[in-house]
């Protein structure tokens, strides 16, 4: 038996999108699935460290770790006429220099809020702490991610959305790239394209049994949030666009990848699909 270590996020849709696997729905032929539950910084600095056999990240992060991942094309979570919020107190003036939380140097959020905001004096929080540091005064505003877009204390408001400075630099038309997941390239290829298969099943299981897997989850409190809340925050973040990218995620990603270049984050322009796992080498092998 081969053991893959999977890195994601605590919170509700990398959650659903894994547990297919973990609740021994989905056939993992002769591998073993070992989950680890990080916030999205950590994690994407732990594929910056090449520590886990796949792993979600921040689609900002990609180019970075190319050499060392392959972008998996499941499990992936976009925006599409939302995404995370830069929020402040009701009522406040932000200032040219203000200070804000951010959920981490690597995430697609805080390199596009970089872009739009120069400016700003950024402190990095884990993303359960960003609505508290705003709420007792320590930054002035803070970008708020996952199920944090939906329940925030009355007295914050919305200063703008992430999907707005996205509309502005990607020209519209695109939903937002949010988090994928990556696959170490020193895993066997054979073994990596079962890999992925079996991930893109544990998606499409969860989908088909969105109700039961969600109910689940809710009992064995595994997610942080209400039902009727895991409904609304999977239906924009873990639903059928989440099985397999499409090509206009795949330009999405592409357009993600061009504005972070022209802004000075990556060393190169890159085509995502360029570095998918080749999984017609297994139609080939047999044929």
């Amino acid at each position: 038996m081969k053991r893959v270590l999977v890195a994601h996020s605590p919170d509700a849709d990398d959650i659903f999108m894994y547990y297919a696997i973990k609740f021994g729905w989905v056939d993992t032929k002769d591998l073993i699935f070992e989950n680890h539950a990080l916030d999205i910084e950590t994690l994407n600095l732990e594929a910056i460290k090449n520590s886990y056999d796949v792993s979600a990240i921040s689609f900002a992060l990609y180019p970075k770790i190319r050499n060392e991942y392959a972008l998996l094309k499941t499990a992936v979570s976009f925006g599409e006429g939302y995404g995370p919020k830069l929020v402040k107190l009701k009522d406040k003036k932000l200032k040219k220099n203000f200070k804000v939380a951010l959920s981490g140097a690597n995430t697609t959020n805080a390199m596009l809020f970089k872009i739009a905001y120069p400016n700003a004096r950024i402190i990095y929080k884990n993303f359960l702490e960003i609505e508290s540091s705003i709420l007792s005064g320590e930054v002035d505003a803070g970008v708020l991610i996952h199920e944090s877009i939906l329940n925030y204390d009355s007295t914050l408001e919305v200063e703008r959305e992430i999907w707005d400075i996205w509309l502005e630099l990607s020209k519209g038309g695109l939903p937002l790239p949010l988090g994928g997941m990556a696959l170490r390239r020193s895993i066997p290829l054979s073994r990596a394209i079962d890999i992925e298969n079996i991930l893109i099943q544990a998606v499409k299981v969860a989908n088909e049994n969105m109700e039961k897997l969600s109910q689940m989850l809710i009992e064995k409190e595994l997610v942080r949030v209400d039902a009727p809340t895991l409904k609304r925050y999977l239906n924009m973040y873990a639903n059928e666009e989440s099985i397999t990218m499409s090509p206009l995620q795949y330009e999405a990603i592409d357009t993600l990848f061009k504005v972070g270049y022209e802004a000075g984050f990556y060393d190169k322009i890159i085509c995502a699909q360029d570095y998918l796992i080749p999984s017609e080498y297994a139609t080939l092998r047999h044929s």
